[in-house]
């Protein structure tokens, strides 16, 4: 029996919608006013007009009102949002935390959060690197219900309601945003359409997801699930950095002729081209294992994340060089894809710490 691996007509079809609305909704120009400083809002219509096509309950079972889709799905969505270059959560508010509970939430935990991320009264900021690599004085401690610490780089954390969180031994625990104890410390990076905070975590009130038989495992998953969707996202940008390279070269002219027809740009798109197609097929496999095959999971996350992140990487150093000092400009803002990149290079890991855990992985 042959398998196929590939997006179905419903999924390239709630792709395409996506895509449409931040073509109208999302333009360069909004994004670079945002990044500017100016119309602060933005970013909530963006992702006011994402909940409305659905994002929000795409892997949310039937019974708590979702859409019940499979991590493909998840994949896809994801990989549109990285090309629209889109300010707005998804990776972890709309697919990690609502995984985690959906595996080990209680009955209770599932309808109280699940439920709110459907109906968009609840959002989830998420931070796993306690996990992933902890650093030094960063160790968050569990006892008698509430928690200590600090929680760095907590992503899709922009006007979250509760914060999805671990320690180092993968114990997964929820934070309401407006606890006391805790404060919220928005930190700046490069990639301008991401928000990231750091959380001072004192004497915090915790809910720790009950159903953990084993939750250096669960951890683990939702650390790989993470990672596939990060790819996606990388995916998504590299393949619109290409497109923008290809069309620059049909228009850009030098010495009477455009510079498309030298053969160096032409090698550079090809090569460009080439190296991503592959990542289609490893990313849908990888959805694949997360959903039929576990045992293989966590190896092709890792797999996924590198190789993904290196592609990427390349295509995003070439493109810019197709397009020559026009590319280095804020007029074209190919930047922001660029930017995007090399930040989800380091997100849950970076190449040589996946590279390793998936060395370990198969017992090197």
């Amino acid at each position: 029996m042959t398998m196929y691996f590939g997006l179905s007509e419903e999924q390239e079809f709630f792709q395409e919608t996506i895509s449409r609305f931040l073509e109208g909704e999302s333009t360069i120009e909004a994004i670079r006013n945002f990044a500017q400083g100016n119309n602060p809002d933005f970013p909530e219509s963006i992702h006011s007009g994402l909940l409305e096509l659905g994002i929000n309950g795409l892997i949310i079972p039937e019974e708590y009102g979702g859409l019940e889709q499979d991590l493909l799905s998840a994949a896809a969505v994801s990989e549109t949002l990285g090309a629209g270059v889109a300010i707005s959560p998804f990776i972890g508010s709309y697919v990690m935390a609502p995984y985690a509970i959906t595996k080990a939430g209680s009955e209770a935990q599932k309808d109280k959060y699940l439920k709110g991320i459907v109906e968009g009264s609840v959002r989830f900021g998420v931070g796993l690197t306690e996990f992933v690599a902890s650093r030094e004085g960063a160790k968050i401690t569990i006892e008698s219900g509430k928690a200590n610490g600090r929680a760095l780089f907590v992503f899709d954390a922009n006007n979250a309601t509760h914060f999805l969180l671990s320690d180092s031994s993968g114990q997964l625990f929820i934070i309401d945003a407006k606890t006391k104890g805790l404060d919220i410390i928005e930190l700046t990076t490069v990639d301008k359409t991401s928000s990231f905070v750091e959380l001072i975590i004192k004497d915090v009130e915790i809910d720790i997801l009950v159903n953990q038989s084993n939750h250096q495992d669960l951890a683990q998953r939702i650390v790989d699930l993470g990672r596939l969707l990060i790819a996606a996202d990388s995916l998504g940008a590299s393949q619109v950095m290409i497109n923008k390279s290809v069309s620059y070269s049909k228009e850009r002219k030098q010495f009477g002729r455009v510079i498309g027809s030298f053969q160096a740009v032409k090698h550079m798109c090809a090569e460009m081209t080439a190296n991503i197609e592959p990542c289609y097929s490893l990313i849908w496999y990888t959805a694949h294992c997360m959903d039929h095959i576990p045992d293989e999971s966590q190896l092709m996350a890792s797999h996924c994340k590198a190789h993904v992140s290196e592609v990427a990487s390349s295509i995003a150093k070439t493109a810019t060089e197709v397009h020559g000092g026009m590319g280095f400009t804020d007029e074209l803002g190919l930047h922001y894809w660029f930017k995007r990149i090399g930040m989800n290079r380091q997100l849950l890991g970076g190449v040589d710490t996946v590279r390793e855990e998936a060395a370990n992985t198969q017992g090197f």
